[in-house]
């Protein structure tokens, strides 16, 4: 991921990730830990970095530590509006991560209690 990218992201600038993105960024580089800046905004909940990310074509089933997506570690965050987001615009709801996240997104909400999220997520199945 390169220097610039990586601040843009970091610090949620959609003005400056757009601007990036229209010079030829790559939009899923990984960073130093192997995570894209989608998994990233997913993390920080920046909803807006994740709506922008995802409609310029950022990756929706990479996989971060633990082969977390970003729809998994929104569920396990607690992100509900961006577990909507993900699953409306196509993220796979199927796969699962490793211990401790050996489960389906739906499973670990329904067992965790996140109803909410249980919910969003069987609506867009």
């Amino acid at each position: 991921m390169k220097p610039d990218w990586r601040e843009a992201t970091e610090n949620g600038d959609c003005e400056r990730v757009l601007a990036l993105l229209t010079e030829s960024a790559d939009i899923d580089s990984l960073d130093g830990h192997g995570q894209t800046a989608l998994i990233n905004a997913v993390y920080r909940g920046d909803i807006d970095l994740v709506q922008l990310l995802v409609e310029h074509g950022a990756g929706l089933n990479h996989s971060a530590k633990y082969h977390l997506t970003a729809l998994m570690l929104a569920v396990v965050n607690r992100k509900t509006e961006i577990v909507r987001i993900l699953m409306e615009t196509g993220a796979n709801a199927d796969l699962s991560g490793t211990e401790p996240f050996d489960c389906t997104p739906l499973k670990y909400a329904e067992e965790h209690g996140y109803d909410e999220i249980a919910a969003t997520l069987r609506e867009h199945t």
